[in-house]
C-alpha cells in the first residue's frame, strides 16, 4: 500500500493471513477494526508449510532444509509480505519466530485474549478426575512436559489438525481429553467446549499465547501508522517480556518453555518455566520490572543459571 493523492481512491489494505478457521477470523478482526478506521481491505489466503503437511509432529517440517518447525505457520506469509503481493500479515502470536526478518516491522499487538490453555473433554471435567493411562492429545512438547510434570501416568499422544479437526478425533475417542488455547476456543464461539482452565502456576503458556501479531513492510509508513492504531500497549509489554526471553534462551517456539507475562502496578512482571519432556526436571524463575526487554533477559540468565540450556538441547 502507498499514498495517494487526494483525488484518488485509497488503495486497498491486503491482508495476508492462513486459510483455518482461526486464522482467518483473526484476519476478519483486523480486516473489521482497519475497516472502522477508514480503510479498504482485501483478505489473501496462504497456504503454509504447516497447513501442507498434517501428518507428525511439527518439529519435524522441514523448512528450507531445516528440520524443527520453526515459522512453519509464518514463513509463506512473511515472503509474500516482502514481494508485496500482501501489505499486512496477521498471526497467531506464539507462531511468530523471535528472530527479526529484514525488512519487516512487528506493527501492532491487539489486546491480548487470556493465554491459559484448556482442558477439552467429553467424559472428564478436570486434569484430576482423568483416569491413570489417560490419552491426552498435543502436539506441543510445552504442554506435554508441564502435564507430566504434574502427572507422570498420563499417555500423551501428538495430534495435528485445525481447531474443528482435533475437537473432531476427541469426540470419535481417539483421546480422552486433549489441551488447546482458550483464545481459540472462545474466539470461535466453542467457549463451552472447555472443561477446565490450565494456568499458573500448573500450566503455563507459550510465549505470545492469545495475542495477534501483525506484521507490515517496514519502510511502510502508510501501512505502519494505521496498525499502530490497533495497539495495545500492556499487551506488548507483557509479549515483549515474554519473546526476548525464549530469544535469550534460544529456545524457538517449540521448546518446553512456559512463560505469564503481565503489568501489574506499572512493573512488568515475568514468570517462565523450563521443564524436561518427560517431566522430571522442572525450573522457575520470575522477575519484575519496568524494561519490559530486561525484565525478559533476566529470567532468562536465572533459568541458564539454573541448567536451561541442557533440556533445551535435549528436547530438540
Amino acid at each position: 500500500m502507498t499514498s495517494t493523492h487526494d483525488d484518488t481512491p485509497e488503495p486497498t489494505v491486503r491482508i495476508g493471513t492462513r486459510a483455518s478457521q482461526l486464522a482467518r477470523w483473526q484476519a476478519d478482526w483486523v480486516a473489521r477494526e482497519l475497516t472502522r478506521l477508514g480503510a479498504a481491505v482485501e483478505i489473501v489466503e496462504i497456504t503454509t508449510s504447516g497447513d501442507a503437511c498434517q501428518q507428525g509432529p511439527i518439529s519435524k517440517i522441514v523448512q528450507k532444509g531445516q528440520t524443527g518447525g520453526q515459522g512453519v505457520f509464518t514463513k509463506e506469509i512473511q515472503a509474500a509480505l516482502l514481494r508485496s503481493d500482501v501489505d499486512v500479515a496477521v498471526h497467531s502470536l506464539k507462531d511468530l519466530p523471535t528472530e527479526t526478518v529484514d525488512g519487516l516491522l512487528l506493527a501492532a499487538v491487539p489486546q491480548r485474549e487470556p493465554a491459559d490453555d484448556a482442558l477439552v473433554s467429553v467424559r472428564y471435567a478436570s486434569l484430576d478426575e482423568l483416569p491413570r493411562g489417560a490419552r491426552v492429545g498435543t502436539g506441543s512438547r510445552r504442554r506435554q512436559a508441564q502435564l507430566l510434570h504434574g502427572r507422570r501416568d498420563l499417555q500423551i499422544e501428538d495430534i495435528r489438525g485445525n481447531l474443528d479437526t482435533r475437537l473432531a478425533k476427541l469426540d470419535a475417542g481417539r483421546y480422552d481429553a486433549i489441551i488447546l488455547a482458550c483464545a481459540g476456543l472462545r474466539r470461535l464461539g466453542l467457549a463451552t467446549r472447555i472443561r477446565q482452565r490450565l494456568g499458573p502456576p500448573g500450566m503455563l503458556a507459550a510465549a505470545g499465547q492469545g495475542a495477534l501479531g501483525i506484521e507490515c513492510r517496514s519502510a511502510d509508513e502508510t501501512v505502519r501508522k494505521l496498525l499502530a492504531r490497533l495497539e495495545d500497549l500492556p499487551s506488548r509489554q507483557a509479549v515483549t517480556a515474554e519473546r526476548v526471553l525464549l530469544a535469550t534462551l534460544e529456545a524457538g517456539c517449540l521448546a518446553p518453555v512456559g512463560v505469564w507475562g503481565r503489568v501489574a502496578t506499572q512493573q512488568v512482571c515475568l514468570d517462565a518455566v523450563v521443564v524436561s519432556l518427560d517431566g522430571q526436571q522442572c525450573l522457575r524463575s520470575s522477575h519484575a520490572g519496568s524494561d519490559p526487554v530486561a525484565v525478559g533477559q533476566q529470567v532468562a540468565r536465572q533459568l541458564l543459571d539454573q541448567g536451561a540450556a541442557a533440556i533445551i538441547a535435549d528436547s530438540k
